[in-house]
């Protein structure tokens, strides 16, 4: 099917005679206040609306009442409405259309008397977008109660895109006055999420998307749809072309990704719906813009935070089909921005091949107000070692292009316009990181022995195949935490038995001779997988997660097994089961492996040799039933992160309570010690796999509690191996010990004191 191709009737004639008249005032004489009032006398004559009125934003988020026809002539420039307040206020803030029939009784009905609306019941208003801005509201009233049906709704919505152009055009509000100057200049720290760690010193560069949309209105339907079938393809072939760069070439999850994106952008329903538009009288790029803005509106409701994060793929395919549509041939629909030597990409959010349009030569960091560590672009960052901090709040608004700008994505932090002798400090600090890391470089080849004589195994938390490569940079022991649940997230459907397969296979050959422990499918909670149905949870991290999804949907486990099985060919598997919270539980999912094992056999094929099961202790209930529990499995991993917030009811991903206990408290690592005391009784390997293991601190009095095994982010290998070489077991165990029944809050500053004093590197 081609780009032409969909079954929507024609649209009303009256809507495409508005379009035309709307074209013409807009080419027609006279300044632009008296094309705005000669387009809301239109559409409310054409609309059969008593009322017709436009408000633009201005400075402040102020919402001017700048047209109208109906409501009283004095009103205009003298009401105004903040944004979020009122009806017309809230249209702004949400972005989203909103349709009443009895809008005075709406609870944020705000009644102007000079405008005289009292006497009129019916309330239709949509935003106008310009891109991601709200330049204002186009709102139609009736006296008579009434209900506007979807197709009044998206006729209104279509017009806004001229009136839009209008308002964007600067002669209505001069783009000086537009600018929110309050504050712009001054210095600003902003904190955000660590979505790929690095530290950058760089020049602020504003991702921008298309173009603006200057006609709206075709001429020739049928020439439009050639045209839009014409760029279609040309964005195809040049997708293709971008996704065999050298760099990003070779398989992993970010291939996944990439071909993700390649589905979206031969998606027949979303080219089905631009055809339908182009048919409605809307140019080719009116028409893409038209269904750019459906789309948001719709996805911006969802509360998948996955399925909200696809919202990023398709705005960026919509911006480089208008740039296809808008300079045919030009760099084959990429961004000719020259980019300074040293940028810092800012976005609210951005598509995974948007990210690939910037010279990787010059792109040093990428910050966005949304998304996730999850998000396409992320993993293309990660796949291509760009530093990114994510849910920077309000970094757009307060950047201005060319500003100075620190990216510390280690510590999910930004600096805009940081005075000089900051910069200065930022880049001796990467100078003295850049030595150290030489210094630590050298360690890598040297064991990880405490100074009394005690080994340490520092192994690797991992989640993509491109992780594995820091097995050689770091020369660490093997793989502790294989996340196999990235795999099937950044897929738009379930992965077959042999894409798994070929993954897993992939990852034992990278790792050679070093273990890999595979964490069977850790999905639900804040990993939601696209092609599962929204589960409604009010608190998902207590819900259907992990193993409870497993042992509801059986088959899920047997094919990963499967998988995990004939990957291994006869060689040595290790697997852990994520999220156990009791020994029943425990028994229920090896009986089901033990049923794929089974099956393997009976058709001659080579079983894991040895088979390693383990249980991952996140739910404390697990603690009390130690013994049994160990009994019955090979080893134990602690997942530090969940069991510290479970163990003190303090959701991690609430500012508010997140640090508001510390893992170096008496009572986690008393309850720590318990655990590792049991296990070396049993004679029960245990480690440590959570962010707790990164940190050298943390890591030293792990160490000093018993646990012998840590599995870190790869960066921390080296540091924390440079604390192990560094430490004496003999003086470490006994302080710590005569720490534990303290009633501190937290032994942070007592140990970094004991670091520091017996010479440990932190």
């Amino acid at each position: 099917m081609t780009a032409k191709a969909g079954t929507a009737a024609p649209a009303p004639a009256g809507s495409r005679r508005l379009l035309r008249q709307l074209r013409d005032i807009m080419a027609g004489s006279g300044t632009a206040q008296a094309r705005l009032d000669r387009i809301v006398r239109t559409i409310a004559a054409e609309m059969v609306a008593e009322v017709c009125s436009c408000y633009i934003m201005r400075p402040g988020e102020i919402l001017e009442l700048f047209a109208t026809e109906g409501l009283k002539a004095a009103a205009v420039h003298v009401t105004r409405l903040r944004v979020g307040e009122g009806l017309v206020g809230e249209i702004a803030a949400r972005r989203r259309p909103l349709a009443l029939a009895d809008a005075r009784a709406h609870p944020n009905f705000a009644y102007r008397p000079e405008t005289g609306e009292e006497a009129y019941s019916a309330l239709m208003g949509v935003p106008l977008l310009r891109g991601e801005r709200v330049l204002g509201v186009l709102v139609v009233q009736n006296k008579a109660q009434r209900q506007y049906h979807d197709e009044e709704i998206e006729a209104l919505e279509t017009i806004a895109m001229v009136v839009a152009e209008l308002a964007a055009s600067g002669e209505l509000v001069s783009p000086d006055d537009l600018r929110q100057a309050t504050g712009a200049l001054l210095p600003a720290r902003l904190e955000g999420v660590r979505f790929n760690p690095g530290v950058a010193v760089g020049t602020v560069v504003l991702h921008r998307r298309s173009s603006a949309v200057r006609t709206v209105v075709a001429e020739d339907p049928g020439a439009e749809q050639d045209r839009l079938s014409a760029a279609v393809t040309a964005m195809q072939a040049d997708l293709d072309a971008m996704f065999a760069a050298t760099e990003l070439a070779a398989g992993g999850e970010h291939r996944d990704v990439l071909e993700t994106y390649r589905m979206f952008a031969a998606d027949q329903g979303w080219l089905r719906r631009i055809d339908e538009a182009i048919r409605s009288g809307l140019t080719a790029e009116a028409a893409v813009e038209r269904v750019r803005i459906d789309s948001r509106l719709r996805m911006e409701q969802v509360r998948d935070p996955y399925l909200r994060e696809r919202l990023a793929d398709i705005e960026d395919l919509a911006d480089r089909l208008l740039r296809y549509l808008t300079a045919p041939g030009s760099a084959q629909g990429r961004l000719a921005q020259q980019l300074p030597k040293d940028a810092v990409v800012i976005a609210r959010t951005m598509g995974p091949a948007e990210l690939l349009d910037y010279d990787r030569s010059r792109l040093k960091a990428l910050v966005l107000e949304e998304g996730s560590p999850t998000a396409h672009v992320a993993i293309i960052a990660r796949a291509l070692d760009i530093p990114v901090v994510g849910r920077v709040a309000g970094v757009l608004s307060q950047a201005e292009p060319d500003d100075p700008i620190v990216v510390d994505a280690e510590n999910a932090q930004v600096f805009l316009r940081p005075a000089q002798r900051t910069i200065a400090q930022v880049e001796d600090s990467l100078r003295a990181r850049a030595a150290r890391s030489e210094t630590l470089s050298s360690l890598r080849g040297l064991p990880a022995k405490t100074r009394d004589g005690t080994a340490i195994s520092l192994q690797i938390n991992a989640g993509l195949l491109v992780d594995l490569d820091h097995l050689d940079e770091t020369a660490a022991d093997g793989i502790g935490l294989y996340r196999t649940e990235i795999h099937f997230m950044v897929r738009s459907s379930f992965p077959s038995v042999a894409a798994q397969t070929n993954l897993y296979r992939r990852i034992l050959a990278k790792a050679g001779a070093r273990p890999v422990v595979f964490r069977l499918l850790d999905a639900g909670g804040d990993k939601r997988l696209p092609y599962w149905a929204d589960m409604q949870e009010e608190n998902p991290a207590l819900g259907w997660r992990a193993l409870r999804v497993a042992l509801d949907r059986p088959a899920l486990m047997r094919q990963q097994m499967r998988a995990l099985i004939e990957a291994a060919d006869g060689g040595p598997l290790t697997i852990l089961l994520p999220m156990v919270a009791e020994v029943a539980e425990f028994d229920a999912a090896r009986s089901i492996m033990q049923r794929e094992l089974d099956r393997e056999a009976r058709l001659g094929r080579p079983l894991p040799c040895p088979l390693r099961v383990g249980a991952m202790l996140e739910v404390p209930s697990l603690a009390f039933q130690l013994p049994a529990l160990i009994s019955r499995c090979d080893f134990l991993a602690i997942g530090s992160n969940d069991l510290s917030q479970f163990l003190f009811a303090a959701d991690r991903g609430n500012p508010h309570v997140a640090n508001r206990f510390d893992t170096l408290s008496p009572p986690f690592l008393s309850f720590l010690r318990r655990v590792v005391r049991h296990c070396e009784a049993a004679g029960r390997a245990v480690s440590v796999c959570g962010e707790m293991a990164s940190h050298p601190l943390e890591a030293m009095a792990l160490v000093g509690i018993g646990v012998r095994t840590l599995s870190m982010t790869p960066s921390a290998v080296l540091p924390v191996k440079a604390m192990v070489r560094s430490l004496d077991l003999t003086a470490v165990e006994p302080y710590l010990a005569s720490l534990l029944d303290l009633p501190d809050r937290s032994l942070r500053e007592r140990l970094r004191n004991f670091a520091v004093d017996r010479g440990v590197e932190l």
